[in-house]
């Protein structure tokens, strides 16, 4: 892969993973949380052993499959189910945005800690800065607290965003030499696993079939699960872990964009001051010359 190439990288990232939230819009009014994500990892996963069989992908050993299925459990399991069961419990979107917005400076602390990696002054400030961005582009969103705000959705959201910044930090550690495909397919079976057994024990399984839901599904598989899953592999495997967390800052910008084109949404003029704050944040926290992480393998 040439150098221009890898340059698009985060952009490409970013915009994917913002869509990811417009696919829950269409998919959450047709079918309970764990169930759509236990059905959604499980078209991934199946989707990704044909992959492998094409490719002749490096088969895992058992312990590193051991450690994908651990870090799907985190990064897919704990994070899109926390999400997605505190919104359907009535959380509002923006306050649970928000406190995933936490999830770039908690990682940054961890990859200090556990990695090693050495977080320059002006990193953390551009971490402050972005995470001021994200709550300024929220705050319209943030005025609609109602019900849905109890200790159980918001602790959910809180273990969501600790779900995936342990799932990250974990991946870095000890998954990124690993075969990209053969460890991501084992990240969907623990996925699938912990959303299978969380589906039958606190839901009915009740799934309307129509096109939004279809749509949504195939969207969500094939672009997030499988596009926007493997780049942001490639940029764990590749990148600090400070950097790369920080670029979630951008995505309740791109996503509000995308809800203005989309569903007419209102894009106000204190959000697009935000998504240029949120912009610099992330320019000074991924800001060269980079930090060099000492990972453990």
């Amino acid at each position: 892969m040439t150098s221009s190439p890898k340059r698009l990288i985060p952009a490409t990232f970013v915009l994917l993973w913002a869509t990811g939230f417009i696919g829950a819009r269409y998919a959450m009014p047709w079918a309970e949380p764990f169930t759509f994500l236990a059905v959604r990892f499980v078209l991934a996963f199946l989707l990704l052993g044909a992959v492998m069989l094409a490719l002749g992908s490096t088969r895992l050993t058992r312990r590193a499959a051991l450690h994908s299925v651990l870090i799907g459990m985190l990064l897919h399991g704990v994070y899109l189910g926390g999400v997605f069961w505190a919104i359907h419990q009535g959380l509002p979107a923006g306050l649970s945005a928000l406190i995933a917005g936490l999830q770039p400076l908690v990682t940054a602390v961890l990859a200090g800690k556990l990695l090693g990696e050495e977080i320059k002054p002006k990193h953390w400030v551009g971490l402050a800065i972005g995470f001021v961005g994200v709550v300024i582009v929220l705050s319209p969103k943030l005025g609609a607290i109602g019900g849905g705000v109890t200790w159980q959705t918001l602790t959910a959201s809180v273990i969501a965003m600790a779900g995936i910044s342990a799932g990250t930090i974990w991946q870095k550690r000890v998954g990124a030499a690993s075969d990209l495909v053969s460890g991501t397919f084992w990240q969907y079976v623990g996925a699938a696993i912990l959303m299978t057994i969380a589906s039958f024990a606190f839901e009915h399984q009740q799934v309307t079939i129509n096109g939004e839901l279809i749509f949504a599904m195939a969207w969500l598989v094939f672009v997030l699960s499988i596009g926007a899953i493997f780049l942001l592999m490639v940029m764990i495997r590749d990148g600090a872990m400070s950097k790369v967390a920080s670029l979630f800052y951008l995505v309740p910008a791109v996503t509000a964009v995308l809800a203005w084109l989309l569903f007419g949404e209102e894009l106000s003029a204190i959000q697009l001051i935000g998504m240029a704050i949120a912009t610099l944040g992330v320019g000074l926290a991924t800001a060269q010359p980079g930090t060099r992480a000492r990972a453990s393998r």
